[in-house]
């Protein structure tokens, strides 16, 4: 089965003709090749795979070959290799080039090495990661909450399979893909770090906290957080801060951003055992959260938190207007005091309670409750 990402292949165009480099950074298995074959073949097009000894004697002397090829050239896992963003750079300021550059990488510009500043002008950015729902399908909805937007993960033949293919993922993850990017940790040690961290999920970042439980020092902590940020496994919701007379929470909340691997580092398999699990308010909290982001295509977001109780799960910025979301995994949420206080101190446009009923509900003036399933509502913003 093959599904369509039309939003991914028009954002793909859009900056490949703005600018004559475009890096399409996710994680691995996300479905960046697959995407970039796809439009590759609309155009005359030539791909290396840089994990592929053949492809790599082929580039040899990258120069030479790269400034033979005409149309668009595609370079897969160029993390691999930081050597050729040097040779991008001269190949894309030389008088009169048309060659566009699209290149794939499983780690975020902070993770590959001086690309950001080798590229500076010539590249933009374009973040992928696993399906949404506006990909899948609005019936999809709790299957792929409970299995992940990995293309391998929720395509699987079956819930088993499914939970297989996602163990042998964090496993090549940790054992394979961390090493590959120069970084020295060991699996065992990073797995126990990333399984505390899932039970962290949806929370304040207490780095002395899990130090503690984990025997690790507060600069290890970071590092690992750092880690599994700059490849896509995990989120840091940075606060927002106001000049308002209430002490505000200055940590990070922290997700993992896959609902699938979340739901294995737990080892909660079945919907029928997420169900009772105590994280399932996290749970949907972070899958909802990350919907939000992708669907939207929100960029400038915060979380808000005093320490008097206020707080507000989404904060973000729309055409110099300010909007604020909470998730809520229940039939009839009610509007809470808290909700009241963000909404007055943070001076927002409107509040949205998204939570997985059918029914748009208005609650007060400027605050509704919204179905997960039609936040496209929101992108006429």
């Amino acid at each position: 089965m093959f599904i369509h990402r039309p939003d991914r292949i028009k954002a793909i165009e859009t900056a490949l003709g703005r600018s004559p480099v475009t890096a399409l950074l996710g994680p691995r298995q996300c479905g960046k090749t697959t995407l970039a074959r796809v439009f590759g073949e609309k155009y005359t097009s030539e791909f290396f795979d840089l994990e592929s000894p053949l492809d790599l004697q082929r580039l040899t002397n990258p120069e030479m070959i790269l400034s033979s090829t005409q149309g668009l050239v595609i370079i897969d896992e160029i993390q691999t290799r930081p050597d050729l963003f040097n040779v991008l750079r001269v190949l894309s300021d030389r008088p009169g080039n048309t060659t566009k550059f699209l290149i794939l990488g499983s780690a975020s510009p902070d993770s590959v090495k001086n690309v950001s500043e080798t590229l500076a002008g010539r590249c933009e950015f374009i973040e992928l990661s696993g399906f949404n729902f506006s990909e899948t399908g609005v019936d999809s909805v709790q299957s792929l909450w409970l299995r992940g937007g990995f293309p391998r993960s929720f395509l699987a033949g079956s819930l088993d399979d499914s939970i297989a293919w996602r163990e042998g993922f964090i496993r090549t993850f940790l054992e394979r893909d961390i090493p590959q990017l120069g970084i020295t940790v060991p699996a065992m040690a990073m797995r126990r770090f990333w399984t505390m961290i899932a039970h962290y999920h949806g929370q304040t970042l207490n780095s002395a906290e899990i130090g503690r439980s984990l025997g690790l020092s507060d600069k290890t902590i970071r590092s690992y957080l750092d880690i599994l940020t700059g490849t896509y496994m995990l989120r840091q919701l940075l606060p927002w801060f106001e000049n308002i007379s209430k002490r505000q929470v200055k940590a990070p909340k922290i997700y993992i951003r896959d609902s699938g691997l979340f739901h294995s580092l737990l080892t909660t398999e079945t919907m029928e055992s997420l169900m009772v699990n105590p994280r399932l308010g996290a749970s949907w909290e972070g899958f909802a959260l990350e919907q939000v982001i992708h669907i939207l295509g929100l960029t400038d977001i915060y979380f808000w938190s005093t320490y008097s109780g206020a707080e507000l799960d989404l904060l973000f910025f729309k055409n110099g207007k300010r909007y604020g979301i909470e998730f809520k995994y229940n039939e009839s949420p009610k509007l809470t005091k808290s909700m009241r206080v963000a909404f007055g101190d943070l001076r927002l446009s409107h509040l949205w309670i998204i939570y997985p009923g059918r029914h748009v509900i208005p609650v007060e003036e400027n605050m509704s409750m919204l179905p997960l399933s039609k936040i496209g509502m929101l992108s006429v913003l």
